[in-house]
């Protein structure tokens, strides 16, 4: 068994406890493989990266990701704790939530889908591409001799297709709202945080369960539908209570009026430039 350095082991043991004393023989190995493996991330790379190629029992391995029974959940609370206690221990914590799309053509994946290609993708070219999305959910810390924001991602939950999801139960193929559910056990072990997402994560039951914890940041289309919040309920009043009040004109709205006051607000690290002078407007509403 090849002997890794005392400082990587040390660094690691906060992960032992997930594992059985059999199975984290090679835990170690394989997250070391993983960092230095150029190219795809195998397990058949990362044994060849640490020297390994040559071992027989190599099946091992692969059975620590298909047979083997351990937390991804409990993995990525204490990988959260160790970041929060590293790079941000007085806070402010700020999260963000963002996706990825995994290269995968076999027929045989069952939750692949086609998606756009964020990264070769403009406003004028459309560039479409069958994989696996991954839904990530990161820290973004000031890094000091980088001089920028890093994001250092600690979960990941799939999102898969909906053609997955027609063919199967919710249970079984759940869909974006289904990631409240993992993300509110770590976001409750780090205590107050704030989250920033896309538009595409404005879902209420991933609002919901991360409100008693975190302050979610998300956009909005232009055309929402927002309303006051529901009047006072008089007393003796007979019928289900209103869930909201009056219909508000559109955000489109408040951004084209002239009366709409706006205030001057300095951003530091403006995706990581510097100081940047933004005009906000905030009122109160009900989505």
């Amino acid at each position: 068994m090849l002997l890794l350095p005392a400082d990587i082991l040390a660094c690691l043991a906060h992960f032992a406890p997930l594992f059985s004393r059999r199975t984290w023989r090679h835990a170690p190995l394989l997250v070391v493989g993983a960092i230095l493996a150029p190219g795809q991330r195998l397990v058949s790379s990362a044994l060849r990266a640490v020297g390994l190629a040559h071992t027989p029992t190599f099946q091992t391995s692969h059975r620590l990701l298909s047979r083997a029974t351990w937390s991804n959940l409990d993995a990525s609370r204490i990988l959260l704790r160790l970041l929060v206690t590293t790079f941000a221990p007085r806070g402010p914590l700020v999260l963000g939530i963002d996706e990825t799309i995994e290269r995968r053509r076999s027929q045989k994946i069952a939750a692949t889908g086609i998606y756009r290609d964020p990264v070769r993708s403009s406003q004028s070219h459309f560039v479409k591409v069958n994989g696996l999305r991954w839904i990530c959910v990161l820290v973004l810390v000031p890094i000091p001799w980088a001089r920028r924001v890093w994001a250092l991602p600690f979960l990941s939950a799939l999102a898969p297709s909906e053609r997955c999801a027609a063919r199967r139960s919710a249970q079984a193929c759940p869909h974006l709202g289904a990631l409240a559910d993992s993300l509110g056990p770590p976001l409750a072990a780090a205590a107050t945080a704030r989250g920033r997402g896309g538009r595409g994560y404005a879902a209420l039951d991933l609002l919901a369960a991360v409100r008693p914890v975190a302050t979610f940041v998300t956009r909005l289309r232009l055309d929402a539908h927002l309303c006051a919040p529901p009047p006072p309920r008089p007393p003796r009043q007979l019928g289900r209570p209103r869930l909201v009040g009056k219909r508000l004109p559109t955000l489109e709205h408040w951004r084209d009026a002239a009366a709409t006051h706006w205030t001057p607000l300095t951003v530091p690290r403006w995706y990581s430039q510097g100081l940047r002078v933004v005009e906000v407007t905030s009122q109160t509403a009900v989505w």
